[in-house]
C-alpha cells in the first residue's frame, strides 16, 4: 500500500506539472463573484459552458443575478431566462431549491456560507435536491475556496485512459486519491481541475486525439 501511495503521489504531481507547462494557468472558474459561480455550477450540468454563459448573460441583462431576485422570481420566468443552458425547467427547479437552502440557512450570505466547515457544508449541499457530488464540490472549490477536488467527466476519462484508476472506481475513491496524494491547497486543486478540463476539451475527447497530447509521452 505504501508503494502504491508513493506511485500515485509521483504520478499525480507529474501530470500536473506536465499540463501546467503545456497550457499555463487557466483562470477557471469564470465568474464575477462567488454567487455567480455557484449558479454557473448548477447550470453547467449536462451542457457546455458557452450555453451557461448565455443563460447568465440573460440574468445579468434583467438585473436578476442575485439570490433575492432569483428567489422571488416565478419559476416560469426563471426558466425562460436560463433556457440557453438546456433542461431549463429542471434547472430552474434546482436553482430554486439551492436558493431556498442558501437564504434559509445563510440569509443569502456567501460570507456566512464560506465560514462553514467544508465537510459539514458538503453534506448539507448534497441534501439539496438536484445537487450531486460534482456540483457540490464545484461550489465548494470555486465559489467558496475550499480545498475539495472536483471529479468530472474529463477527470474520469483521463484517469481511466491512463490506467491510474479502473472503470469501476467511484467518485469518492477517485477524489480521495487526489486528497491523499496532493497538498490540500485550494489554488492547486482549482488549477489542476481546470487543466483536466482543458485537456479533455482539446485532446482527451470521446474520440481521443492522442498524437499531440501533452500526456502522450508521460509514463504513468
Amino acid at each position: 500500500m505504501r508503494k502504491r501511495t508513493i506511485l500515485h503521489k509521483k504520478t499525480l504531481t507529474g501530470i500536473y506539472r506536465t499540463l501546467y507547462r503545456a497550457f499555463g494557468p487557466q483562470h477557471w472558474w469564470p465568474g464575477e463573484n462567488p454567487f455567480e459561480v455557484a449558479v454557473g455550477a448548477i447550470l453547467t450540468q449536462n451542457t457546455n459552458w458557452t450555453n451557461v454563459e448565455k443563460a447568465i448573460s440573460n440574468l445579468k441583462n434583467k438585473k436578476a443575478l442575485s439570490a433575492n431576485a432569483m428567489h422571488k422570481m416565478q419559476h416560469r420566468r426563471l426558466a425562460s431566462l436560463i433556457k440557453p443552458a438546456g433542461y431549463f425547467n429542471i434547472k430552474a427547479k434546482r436553482l430554486k431549491e439551492f436558493l431556498n437552502f442558501f437564504i434559509e440557512q445563510y440569509s443569502g450570505s456567501i460570507k456566512k456560507m464560506k465560514a462553514e466547515d467544508a465537510l459539514f457544508l458538503r453534506e448539507k449541499l448534497l441534501g439539496v435536491h438536484g445537487i450531486g457530488p460534482e456540483t457540490a464540490d464545484s461550489i465548494l472549490l470555486y465559489a467558496l475556496e475550499k480545498p475539495v477536488f472536483v471529479i468530472d467527466t474529463y477527470t474520469k476519462r483521463i484517469m481511466q485512459r491512463h490506467k491510474i484508476v479502473s472503470d469501476n472506481t467511484t467518485y469518492n475513491e477517485m477524489q480521495e486519491m487526489f486528497h491523499e496524494n496532493l497538498p490540500k491547497k485550494t489554488k492547486l486543486y482549482n488549477e489542476y481541475h481546470a487543466l483536466f478540463v482543458r485537456l479533455g476539451k482539446d485532446y482527451c475527447k470521446p474520440e481521443p486525439q492522442c498524437r499531440d497530447c501533452p500526456l502522450a509521452e508521460v509514463s504513468v
